[in-house]
């Protein structure tokens, strides 16, 4: 297994492929790569449906898979607000990679057998697939499909993003082989000599204690340990210094409980998620997910610091648990808020993981939606970065 990653700025899109290839070609010692992953910005957006037939003339029989993007990864680079190419490429002697594409009417049932999530990802009985998954955010709801593969292959990794950069309905672009699709999923299978372990880093801290959803309805929080909202957020707010007061007005999130048999609770047990506001007349709180009575929640801050300790923590948790593998690239999957706006220095979380995890090819893109797992199951997230470790299963 050998991995290369680049990504190049030239105006041009068809010089930006010519210079990309040569760069991969160079990465894989001249071997023609049996993946390629492609990520192109928004500023080529004339120019996307010609990107496949692009690519085509470079390479001979690699596996195109990718979509458009706000801003690109590759070779370690973070690039935003400026044309930009991402090549990630990598030569899999005993892997078998298969791609499908999904319209929402296309995904079988969430509770629906196995084998009828095997027959529409085309994955054989008993294998054992990692999923890259691309959507696009305009016309395809991810989250039954997410639902429906933890349930049929709860071994499995499901990672990859949102498309960015289309700025509207049918302008999302979508690459699976010779195929162009704007709208849907497209889903990538991976299965034989290969594997892929996944972190993720939400950016934000927690500030007061844990507290339980006492009274709740769909996205609707009516009581926070037998307490209106209202007078909770208030009472947390007191006791806030001046500098969270801050923060608290602009940048306040709210986690939600993943693990029901905790005693105590970590940043990483909880799925952060917006807050929408607060009802004017009950004091109630509508925040950016569904919750029931009894779950456990804690509100969260977001700024720079925050998301940089986070992505430590994440990531020295992850090398812990890679230590002894042999990793050979690494994916990144990071929101449109992220990047040099928010940290105010480029490359941060791809310079983050080649300190602390491992000094390989890193590709990817700035999503407009995350997906990852916590605690065993896969969400769409916001304002979060996804990390894949790839390597093969042989050399553990």
């Amino acid at each position: 297994m050998k991995w290369t990653s680049t990504a190049v700025t030239h105006p041009d899109l068809s010089t930006a492929v010519q210079q990309a290839a040569g760069q991969v070609f160079e990465g894989l010692g001249r071997q023609e790569p049996d993946l390629l992953i492609a990520f192109v910005s928004a500023e080529y957006l004339p120019e996307f449906a010609a990107l496949g037939a692009l690519l085509a003339r470079e390479f001979d029989s690699a596996f195109l898979f990718g979509c458009c993007a706000g801003g690109v990864i590759g070779g370690g680079r973070e690039l935003e607000d400026r044309p930009g190419l991402s090549l990630t490429a990598a030569v899999l002697p005993n892997v078998k990679l298969r791609g499908v594409h999904f319209e929402t009417a296309d995904v079988p049932p969430v509770f629906a057998e196995r084998r009828m999530w095997e027959d529409a990802l085309q994955v054989g009985a008993h294998e054992d697939p990692a999923f890259l998954l691309l959507a696009d955010p305009f016309s395809f709801a991810a989250d039954a499909l997410l639902k429906g593969l933890d349930r049929a292959f709860p071994g499995s990794t499901k990672f990859g993003g949102l498309a960015s950069g289309g700025r509207q309905p049918g302008m999302t672009a979508l690459y699976l082989q010779d195929r162009i699709y704007r709208s849907g999923m497209i889903a990538l299978s991976m299965t034989g000599d290969i594997e892929v372990r996944t972190t993720l880093a939400q950016g934000s801290r927690p500030i007061g204690d844990p507290l339980f959803v006492t009274g709740a309805h769909d996205n609707l929080i009516r009581e926070l340990d037998g307490e209106i909202p209202r007078e909770v957020l208030g009472a947390v707010f007191e006791r806030l210094p001046a500098a969270d007061r801050k923060l608290f007005s602009e940048a306040l999130y709210i986690g939600i409980g993943t693990a029901c048999d905790r005693s105590e609770y970590r940043s990483g047990d909880f799925l952060i998620r917006s807050i929408l506001g607060l009802d004017p007349k009950s004091g109630a709180l509508w925040i950016g997910d569904q919750v029931e009575a009894n779950t456990v929640v804690q509100l969260h801050l977001r700024d720079a610091v925050s998301a940089a300790q986070d992505v430590e923590r994440s990531l020295k948790a992850h090398q812990q648990a890679v230590s002894g593998s042999e990793p050979s690239a690494a994916l990144l999957f990071s929101c449109v808020s992220r990047g040099t706006a928010f940290y105010g220095q480029p490359d941060h979380d791809s310079n983050a993981y080649r300190r602390i995890v491992a000094d390989v090819p890193i590709g990817g893109f700035f999503c407009g939606g995350e997906i990852g797992p916590i605690q065993g199951t896969t969400y769409i997230h916001g304002q979060t970065s996804v990390f894949a470790t790839v390597g093969p299963r042989s050399r553990k």
